[in-house]
């Protein structure tokens, strides 16, 4: 018998995989790969501390900014930073992951992101905590892509891997609940404790993927350099003019040159993959209807979680006199719920079809974010926590639904591309929403009527989505079976 170290975690992950289907059809019926519980663990894992530190920081914000001397612009940045190269490189992570293999690349970002909490922890100055941040990004922009490239190589049949991205999500939320909780109990001892956290969880997940089985790589076609520069290019162009248009307004010189960059280099990463032999996004995968929708509706349910969870930070600080370990608290219940509501989109889509979760999930999100914007100014705090639970359980319901939709429909080898193509923009939609409503909610005086008008605008876009996700398809899309042709059939230089 194998010691309960290597063997429990992943035997209890593969059995919650397996036991909600054994009424259910599966598809093609395909067997998941030999190690495929201590994949999904090790891919839960690594999402779960990503999700964790994106959170936990916040709280100890005002703790850091005493020890190291610290001004507002300085402690932006150990939050910006992080959040600038995450989305800049996701894109490129998700074509590295591809090429490279998802083991590898999941290993390597593991690494990165592990190496850069521990320089975060030992930081002596302000400058080298933002410029580990940043490297931490890095790593946390592989990590995503890689683990649910991870989860489609593990998982060949779709029921199966459709759970075993629920409870990928599941971790995700858990680490939502937990981090600002854990930022304010770490921060009672030690704030450099917030990143040292990091550490035991990712060797555990390295560990754990020291067990599994090496990923194929592409074969050597080329490498698109300039659609990687160019990629990065837009998506951090795009990112810093979004958080420096949240603080400065989006009239501000160097908000306008970022969005200026950020358009010219998107236009010319779109002209290099029509153009180059071996593109890094190819452009079947990018105008495939699947492709595009579920760009879209990451991007709108992203405005809507993470714009309300936004407004809402202020409107309990700034207006009901809250600390920043009582709003955190008042964030726990939505999480701890939703991350128990991840699971029953896999159930939903195996039973009802993959779009009924998404477009249940957007109406749900929709709802509680109108609801939310009637909600009285003197209306009592138990009450607006309540109101949460149905945007992120919406998001909760949708998000593994359409994660799993989009990848039973490329083929594995290009599963780190799509899923970079869609967290990118889920990111974008993320800034965005923090720019835009943090523009709104900018004066005192209008404080809750910009909040008002702010969530009435997410709950507009979600269900302007919404109305598009009949239209996604219930088979493998023609132009993502025709790009995996291709790919296949291309010569070898």
């Amino acid at each position: 018998m194998e010691p309960p170290s290597r063997t429990s975690t992943p035997a209890i992950l593969e059995s919650l995989v397996s036991s909600p289907y054994a009424s259910v059809p599966r598809s093609g019926g395909q067997a998941a790969s030999k190690g495929a519980g201590t994949a999904l663990a090790a891919a839960l894992l690594g999402f779960f501390v990503m999700t964790l530190d994106t959170l936990i920081v916040n709280v100890a914000l005002p703790e850091i900014g005493d020890a190291l001397d610290a001004g507002i612009t300085g402690l932006q940045w150990v939050v910006d930073g992080y959040t600038l190269m995450f989305a800049a490189l996701l894109l490129s992570a998700g074509s590295i992951t591809d090429r490279v293999g998802a083991r590898q690349a999941f290993g390597a970002g593991l690494v990165v992101f592990v190496v850069a909490s521990t320089l975060c922890g030992l930081a002596p100055n302000l400058g080298v905590l933002v410029a580990a941040r940043l490297v931490q990004g890095m790593g946390a922009a592989v990590i995503v892509p890689a683990s649910l490239a991870l989860i489609r190589e593990a998982y060949p049949d779709q029921a199966k891997r459709a759970r075993a991205i629920s409870i990928w999500a599941m971790g995700g939320s858990v680490g939502a609940a937990a981090g600002p909780v854990a930022g304010g109990v770490l921060t009672l001892i030690d704030w450099r404790m917030i990143f040292f956290v990091n550490l035991p969880v990712g060797l555990l997940a390295l560990f754990l993927l020291s067990h599994t089985r090496r990923s194929p790589r592409q074969a050597n076609t080329g490498f698109d350099w300039f659609g990687q520069i160019t990629a990065v290019a837009a998506m951090g162009g795009l990112t810093y003019a979004a958080i420096e248009a949240g603080a400065d307004g989006f009239g501000a010189p160097r908000v306008i040159v970022a969005f200026t960059v950020a358009v010219i280099a998107g236009a010319l990463f779109l002209v290099a993959q029509a153009r180059v032999k071996s593109p890094m996004v190819p452009m079947p995968l990018l105008r495939a209807r699947t492709m595009l929708i579920s760009s879209t509706v990451g991007f709108a349910l992203n405005i809507g979680f993470y714009g309300m969870v936004f407004l809402l930070s202020l409107y309990l600080q700034q207006t009901r006199g809250m600390s920043p370990l009582a709003t955190g608290m008042a964030f726990l219940p939505m999480t701890l719920l939703t991350a128990f509501i991840s699971p029953t989109a896999a159930w939903f889509a195996a039973r009802f079809g993959s779009r009924m979760p998404i477009i249940t999930g957007q109406l749900l999100m929709a709802t509680g974010l109108v609801v939310l914007s009637l909600a009285p100014q003197t209306a009592p705090t138990w009450l607006v926590v309540v109101l949460m639970i149905p945007v992120g359980a919406g998001g909760s319901l949708a998000v593994p639904a359409l994660t799993s939709l989009l990848l039973d429909r490329v083929p594995a080898e290009r599963a780190g591309t799509a899923s970079g193509v869609l967290n990118a923009s889920r990111q974008v939609g993320g800034a965005l929403a923090v720019a835009v409503f943090g523009a709104l909610v900018s004066h005192h005086a209008t404080f809750f009527h910009g909040l008002r008008t702010s969530l009435l605008i997410a709950a507009a876009l979600v269900l302007a989505t919404a109305a598009t996700s009949p239209l996604l398809k219930a088979t493998p899309s023609a132009r993502l079976a025709t790009a995996a042709r291709d790919l296949a059939e291309e010569p070898q230089p």
